[in-house]
């Protein structure tokens, strides 16, 4: 099963504002929003001309990152991916809609979801919590 398109990078990080500043002024990523909510620190950049956005956040259980696609059905989707060998670990609910993640033999993690609300994340643009 081949996932849709890749839309976002997940990846943790102990400082979001501290990290998201770094990324803005060493690469020139165009900080989308940055938001702090409910204990939670989430940033997204543009980093690069041709690249899914970067979403730095404080709230991943560990240093992986997750790359984050579309899927037209989380069911069929997560189906296909877990008779291929993948390992569901959490259900979630992103702002963009339902997210499962799953993990490859090797460590390396990858969520899929569908994109029922996709209005949300422009919703949050050029909001600046921090």
């Amino acid at each position: 099963m081949a996932p849709g398109r890749l839309d976002y990078i997940y990846a943790p990080s102990s400082d979001v504002a501290a990290d998201a500043r770094w990324f803005a002024e060493t690469l020139g990523a165009d900080v989308r929003f940055a938001i702090d909510s409910g204990g939670v620190r989430v940033a997204m950049l543009r980093v690069g001309t041709d690249s899914p956005p970067l979403v730095l956040t404080d709230h991943l259980p560990d240093e992986r990152a997750i790359l984050v696609y579309s899927v037209p059905s989380l069911d069929e989707a997560g189906e296909s991916l877990r008779a291929a060998g993948w390992t569901l670990d959490v259900t979630i609910e992103l702002p963009m809609g339902p997210a499962t993640t799953f993990r490859a033999p090797g460590g390396q993690r990858l969520a899929i979801y569908e994109a029922s609300r996709p209005f949300v994340v422009e919703s949050f643009v050029g909001r600046r919590d921090f």
